[in-house]
């Protein structure tokens, strides 16, 4: 057993982080992303919101500063709602975290754009969350 590990990062989640290099990138999906589908690697945490993980595995992630694009949001489709309440949310995480100061803004993906860079990410983790449009993709960094 180790100590300090947030008990929301399961085994086989620190296990992908520890295993992802520069450049990879993994989606966290919500409770209606197609994760088995798309995903090469899916880690189930269906109990999970979105943002509690993220508030567990930021201090961990560093995201890519080589490029200008390292976080990702899925668009919302006309007509089919409004932005979620946990984008403001993710980004106060994100910019408390980011020590690399990598992160400048989201880079939002038409849906189906969305779901083919999940189709090349490392790994996706299915979670329970439950608000629509709360899916996102982080591009991993270096640790300097």
């Amino acid at each position: 057993m180790l100590r300090n590990i947030p008990k929301n990062i399961s085994p086989e989640l620190m296990l992908i982080l520890m295993q992802m290099g520069h450049g990879d990138e993994i989606v966290f999906g919500d409770a209606n992303f197609p994760a088995q589908s798309l995903g090469k690697r899916v880690v189930r945490l269906d109990g999970e919101r979105i943002s509690s993980l993220l508030q567990s595995i930021m201090p961990l992630f560093p995201l890519d500063n080589f490029c200008g694009e390292n976080v990702f949001l899925m668009e919302i489709v006309a007509g089919k709602g409004e932005a979620p309440a946990v984008w403001e949310k993710y980004e106060a995480i994100i910019r408390e975290n980011d020590r690399e100061t990598a992160f400048i803004k989201f880079k939002r993906l038409e849906r189906f754009a969305f779901y083919e860079r999940a189709k090349n990410a490392f790994a996706v983790v299915a979670t329970g969350e439950k608000e629509k449009y709360s899916n996102i993709i982080l591009k991993m960094g270096i640790v300097e």
